[in-house]
């Protein structure tokens, strides 16, 4: 592994007082003894008794850090990297431990979030506002046995605010710097018979220069999105209830074309792209012998609309697009006796994709594919403070055959709870996408992409669980990952091939301190070597645009009157912008300031500075990163 900065190990001081473990608790709730955590093993779960890593983002932590846009928090997270071709709606890719961005399963509210137009079937989290969301999960390393495809890398599973009580009501309006604008409300109810929500909001900016400012860039390019959800929660009877849920997106992002010469990068352009993306569910639930079994059935269909233009152009639409996934699925929880538990389940899935470039491929491609999988997890707890679990799961896809992964994992606690052990070994693996089989590149023999993975962590806490802290080593291997391979052969000059294989190893810190009753620290850190092992000439090299060290620090303050502020450091070392690592992009340290004070009962006013510092620094060679900008808004509940 890479020697640990000095920056980056003052950031992670607090996780370094006393050893831990990766599977974080929460860092902005010190004080609480055990969190109920969803997506680790597909039911209720407590945190302490799960074998994965995975770092909880909560609804206070997403309002004390006034989050808008989730890559952003995202980026803090141990083990996670974000890369973005500009500003706010730049194509935004998310990359867990090393691995690609389309290796990230994503997930709203159980449902899997993916764009089977897209080249690697994997999801953009440039549309992605924080909006309604309440909670965000996310979980580091392979989770294909639970999860299914694309789960190499990790999981991120944002959950939504659910409707409880009478009715009541949230809204935040804020602005800024570049003309920026945020709004969004919420409204429900809920009580013995169910629940209802109803959400919408909005976001614009004019945004920045996608082609680097600092290369010439001076054209601004903008970025809108508006959004409407809803749910609906039926208690039919004491052991039957239904739910249905929905949402709608609509976007439009200018962007920087390439430029038809040497050296073939982005430069200012007048082009733009529109984007709509539906997320429904509908589903029913079963409770059975006194609870003992509960079972869901349940159907879920996203769309994802993508067009491009350019104006300058007769007709103007360069790109079309167009991605659909529609899942059916059963999963049962079987709670055999106090000492055993079993989750399992089947799904049959069905993808299908068209796209169309003009004026060069006009009728473009479209095709389908069906993958039906069954799984199985088994939890045992045969001791005291001891929690083993184990699965498989077997994927049979239309086109390249069937995958089985497999898990198996270990918790301990000797002392009641005050230290924790985990070790878990994980598969993943992520079928082959559309576009990369049937696509003008494709190859309908490809194999899918598999990795394996292990990592054994610690955590401790100690003066009545205010001080705690974490530590993990991870290694992941990837094999058969699908890579474009050019050559000289007309008319495509490559495809695509399974020769790619890529290992990645490191260690990740966490840690929180609460002071006093005022003051709260928290800090992580990560260093990770994610290297290229493929035969070649880059064999050995770093993966691009995987930095080997990041770190994040957060000060929260609350004061009895209750005005709360904060600092935030974020510290992403040297990383190399292709594969040959002869683009080297420098490290850089973010700093963002923050307060908020409530009025009364009802209003709070709240600020912020991003980049406080005005650093100057690129995720992406040649694309512009955000400088400078001051944020205030107003955030009401009734």
């Amino acid at each position: 592994m890479r020697s640990i900065s000095v920056l980056a190990l003052v950031a992670a001081l607090p996780a370094l007082a006393l050893p831990a473990h990766a599977l974080a608790a929460d860092v902005d709730a010190p004080t609480e003894v055990d969190q109920i955590v969803i997506t680790a093993g597909r039911t209720a779960d407590k945190l302490s008794e799960v074998p994965v890593a995975m770092t909880i983002i909560t609804a206070e932590t997403l309002r004390q850090r006034q989050v808008v846009v989730v890559s952003d928090i995202l980026s803090r997270t141990p083990g996670v990297s974000v890369t973005r071709n500009g500003g706010v709606g730049g194509s935004t890719q998310v990359r867990i431990r090393g691995a690609e961005s389309e290796q990230t399963a994503v997930l709203i509210d159980g449902v899997k979030l993916n764009d089977p137009s897209s080249t690697g079937g994997g999801y953009n989290f440039a549309t992605l506002l924080a909006g309604d969301v309440s909670r965000i999960e996310v979980l580091r390393g392979p989770q294909s046995t639970l999860w299914g495809s694309q789960a190499i890398g990790g999981v991120v599973s944002m959950i939504t605010k659910t409707p409880d009580g009478p009715l009541s009501g949230d809204a935040t309006v804020e602005g800024g710097s570049r003309a920026t604008a945020y709004g969004r409300a919420g409204v429900g109810a809920g009580g013995d018979w169910g629940g209802w929500r109803l959400a919408a909001g909005s976001y614009t900016t004019a945004g920045i220069s996608n082609f680097d400012q600092a290369m010439g860039g001076k054209e601004k390019d903008g970025y809108h999105n508006t959004s409407v959800s809803g749910r609906l929660d039926v208690n039919v009877t004491r052991d039957i209830a239904l739910d249905a849920r929905a949402s709608y997106a609509a976007s439009r992002n200018e962007f920087d074309g390439s430029s038809p010469a040497p050296p073939y990068g982005p430069s200012d352009s007048s082009e733009y792209g529109k984007t709509k993306e539906l997320v429904s569910y509908l589903g029913g639930r079963l409770s059975s012998f006194d609870g003992a079994l509960k079972s869901r059935l349940g159907f879920s269909y996203t769309q994802t609309d993508r067009d491009n233009y350019d104006p300058t152009l007769t007709p103007a639409k360069t790109f079309d697009a167009r991605g659909t996934d529609s899942n059916l699925e059963y999963q049962g929880t079987w709670t055999i006796n106090p000492t055993w538990r079993a989750v399992f389940g089947a799904a049959t899935d069905r993808s299908w994709f068209r796209t169309a470039s003009f004026p060069y491929d006009p009728t473009g491609s479209r095709h389908a594919v069906s993958m039906d999988s069954v799984y199985g997890q088994l939890q045992a707890k045969p001791a005291e403070g001891l929690t083993l679990t184990g699965g498989v799961r077997h994927d049979d896809h239309d086109t390249f055959g069937g995958a089985t992964t497999y898990q198996a994992g270990a918790t301990w606690t000797p002392n009641g709870g005050a230290t924790v052990f985990r070790a878990n070994y994980g598969e993943g693996f992520k079928a082959p996408s559309l576009y990369q089989v049937y696509s003008p590149y494709g190859d309908p023999n490809l194999k899918p992409e598999e990795a394996k993975s292990w990592d054994v962590s610690v955590e401790h806490s100690l003066l009545d669980r205010r001080l705690r802290g974490s530590i993990t080593y991870f290694s992941r291997d990837t094999k058969n990952q699908i890579d474009f391979l050019s050559n000289n052969t007309p008319p495509n000059y490559g495809g695509y091939a399974n020769t790619a294989k890529t290992k990645a190893d490191g260690v990740e810190i966490e840690g929180s301190f609460e002071v006093n009753a005022l003051l709260t620290l928290s800090a992580n850190y990560t260093n990770m070597d994610a290297i290229n092992k493929s035969a070649g000439p880059n064999y050995g090299k770093d993966l691009a645009r995987r930095a080997g060290e990041s770190a994040a620090a957060n000060a929260d303050l609350s004061l009895p009157n209750g005005l709360t502020g904060g600092i935030s450091l974020q510290y992403v070392g040297h990383s190399f912008n292709n594969a040959s690592n002869s683009q080297r992009l420098k490290s850089y340290v973010l700093t963002d300031v923050r307060i908020a004070y409530p009025i009364n009962d009802t209003f709070e006013l709240y600020g912020r500075i991003e980049n406080l510092f005005d650093q100057q620094y690129e995720t992406i060679r040649t694309y512009g990163t955000l400088g400078r900008g001051a944020f205030a808004g107003v955030r009401a509940k009734f």
